[in-house]
């Protein structure tokens, strides 16, 4: 992406987004284009509020804002993510303005070490896993696994995606070996049924 002033994402063979590096990692469209260029903490709610400013999306019971010019849909159940690098750990519930959002509690499931970052995982009840990136100012990690924290971040670092809410698959996946091995078994035997 330093390479070029114009950058543009394909998928299935035709463009998801195009614009400069910095407008596609900062204000994706897409849920594919969010996920593409780096990591993206997504969640989906309903929108709860519509103003001029900011739009307010339920979340897991939070009042989760952003800012409306940084939000592709403005009603009905919309999908919302800010980037990992732009979240703030807490290890109590947060006292922030009204330009912040905030999730939790959650319990911290996994610490790793990036080098110039380490990277939490942290797990709130309802939402999924929560990625944040915060940048190693000290010896050893914020927090470690096993804590119960909060997570924040501006309001201007959200965005809202303009594809339709993934609808929950009817059946979870079923991909262990035996599973696997039983089904490439029948489509055989089909194959040579019908030979």
């Amino acid at each position: 992406m330093t390479m070029a002033d114009t950058v543009a994402v394909m998928n299935k063979g035709r463009i998801e987004q195009m614009g400069a590096p910095e407008e596609l990692y900062e204000l994706p469209r897409t849920t594919f284009v969010a996920n593409f260029l780096g990591q993206s903490n997504l969640f989906t709610g309903d929108v709860t509020a519509s103003g001029t400013d900011a739009i307010t999306v339920d979340i897991a019971g939070a009042g989760i804002k952003v800012p409306r010019e940084r939000a592709q849909r403005h009603a009905g159940e919309v999908t919302i993510g800010v980037r990992p690098e732009k979240l703030t750990l807490h290890t109590s519930a947060p006292e922030l303005g009204a330009g912040h959002n905030a999730l939790g509690p959650g319990i911290v499931t996994d610490v790793s070490f990036t080098g110039v970052s380490t990277q939490y995982l942290v797990q709130v009840p309802g939402l999924p896993l929560i990625t944040v990136f915060a940048q190693n100012m000290a010896f050893g990690p914020v927090v470690e696994q096993g804590a119960e924290v909060w997570v924040s971040w501006r309001v201007e670092h959200g965005f809202g995606l303009a594809d339709e809410a993934e609808p929950e698959p009817r059946f979870a996946d079923d991909d262990d070996t035996m599973s696997i091995a039983v089904q490439r078994r029948q489509r055989l035997e089909d194959e040579l049924d019908e030979a």
